[in-house]
């Protein structure tokens, strides 16, 4: 389990990122982790982890130039509406550097209309929560856990997200403690 102390969390967009996503994030994620939430300015999205032959972001890369900008004691949250992949997978809705405090999320497949589907943005934006409480679990040293209405249980699917619950297990709550 990690022992830093995080005194801060900041979300830092990378590209057009709502002003309502970012508002609501650090709303929410400021009771969440109990600590100071800052939004920064919006950062370009790093063309270096775009991958031509899968038309999708490298997530690992773009979490590199979060490790560059990161200051002792600060979680960092970054958030993407581009799509994302990690090797070995089609794509991902968030990924974590736990030694370092660092995540990010893409909010592109958590919209309804990314599958066809008619608008629903409270859907919408109970995913980007449940996304953002997973990727900052795992900075918090937390490993994926098996209970499907874990925040912690990992997602395959979007389905997977929507039957998580915006919060840890008694496992995994207590490990945090």
């Amino acid at each position: 389990m990690k022992t830093e102390v995080i005194q801060f969390l900041s979300i830092i967009p990378f590209g057009l990122i709502q002003k309502k996503v970012l508002n609501f994030l650090q709303f929410r994620l400021a009771n969440i982790v109990g600590s100071q939430v800052r939004i920064f300015n919006a950062q370009p999205i790093p063309q270096y982890a775009f991958d031509p032959k899968r038309n999708q972001y490298h997530s690992t890369r773009i979490l590199e130039s979060l490790k560059q900008i990161k200051a002792r004691g600060e979680l960092i949250l970054g958030i993407v509406d581009v799509d994302l992949y990690a090797p070995e997978l089609n794509f991902v809705f968030g990924e974590a550097n736990i030694l370092d405090s660092v995540c990010i999320i893409s909010i592109m497949r958590l919209r309804q209309e990314y599958y066809g589907l008619p608008k629903n943005n409270k859907l919408f934006l109970e995913r980007i929560l449940k996304e953002a409480i997973h990727e900052i679990g795992h900075t918090y040293g937390l490993a994926h856990c098996d209970n499907p209405k874990c925040i912690m249980h990992f997602s395959n699917s979007l389905k997977d997200t929507d039957t998580k619950e915006p919060g840890f297990c008694f496992r995994c709550n207590m490990k945090i403690k």
